[in-house]
């Protein structure tokens, strides 16, 4: 039985972790489906956007606990792919939070560019309230996202937010009604899919860029070229002739 659903609309893949009965607990197998899933995402060139989900009532629960109790480098490195791989992707991507994100589940919706989380979503690190230090960047992509006092509280003080408390505090860009979660992702997506592909893709990188980057006249050199880029090609064009077209009906 597959452990990971996919489908295509509008230009934005969904990628559904399908192990309700376990709670989408990360296992060598769904990595492995995951990993391909991306890889086949990547290679179609209609995708603009991937939206990462759960079926049922959790996102992804984190590694199998049995898995963790027998954890080699080489094993734990296994499950890291799991979400580092679509932390690697150069396409857009988006968590739909849709319950609990816990431990390397939390590393899933971390590694997206951006979270929807549903009400009844919670993210719970929990790796010190079982005996375990975090791991796969975990404090790194969370103080990154959401401060130092935030992580703390997150990792050190095991605060379990819901999908309103991550959107107060920005772990969460959104927190939407439960039943509304894919349809309002899917439209959020779309925002990114609707652009040219490579415009995205480049975009995304240079915000990534950004971090290295220490002064405005830096960030203006940086974005320079690029921009300079994109006024020739083909795409630019036609939005520009369609956008002047949309102008001048208005004012007729």
């Amino acid at each position: 039985m597959a452990l990971v659903r996919t489908e295509i609309r509008d230009g934005v893949a969904l990628l559904t972790l399908d192990n309700p009965g376990e709670r989408n607990t990360m296992t060598s197998p769904m990595v492995d489906e995951i990993v391909a899933a991306v890889d086949a995402f990547e290679a179609d060139e209609s995708v603009g956007a991937i939206v990462v989900t759960g079926a049922g009532s959790a996102f992804c629960a984190g590694a199998n606990l049995g898995n963790l109790q027998e954890a080699t480098r080489e094993s734990l490195g296994k499950v890291y792919e799991g979400f580092l791989r679509i932390a690697r992707s150069p396409l857009p991507t988006l968590a739909a939070v849709n319950g609990p994100a816990v431990g390397a589940g939390m590393n899933l919706a971390l590694g997206c560019d951006v979270r929807i989380a549903a009400h009844r979503a919670r993210f719970d690190t929990r790796f010190l309230q079982i005996g375990l230090h975090p791991g796969g960047g975990h404090t790194w992509m969370q103080r990154r996202i959401v401060g130092e006092q935030n992580a703390m509280a997150a990792v050190v003080f095991s605060q379990v937010l819901d999908g309103r408390e991550a959107e107060r505090v920005g772990l969460a860009y959104r927190a939407v009604p439960d039943d509304e979660l894919l349809e309002a992702a899917h439209e959020f997506a779309r925002g990114a899919a609707t652009a040219p592909r490579e415009l995205a893709i480049m975009a995304k990188q240079t915000i990534r860029d950004m971090a290295d980057v220490d002064d405005h006249p830096a960030a203006v050199a940086r974005e320079f070229e690029p921009q300079l880029w994109t006024v020739k090609q083909p795409w630019f064009e036609e939005r520009i002739a369609a956008l002047k077209a949309k102008i001048s009906s208005r004012g007729s």
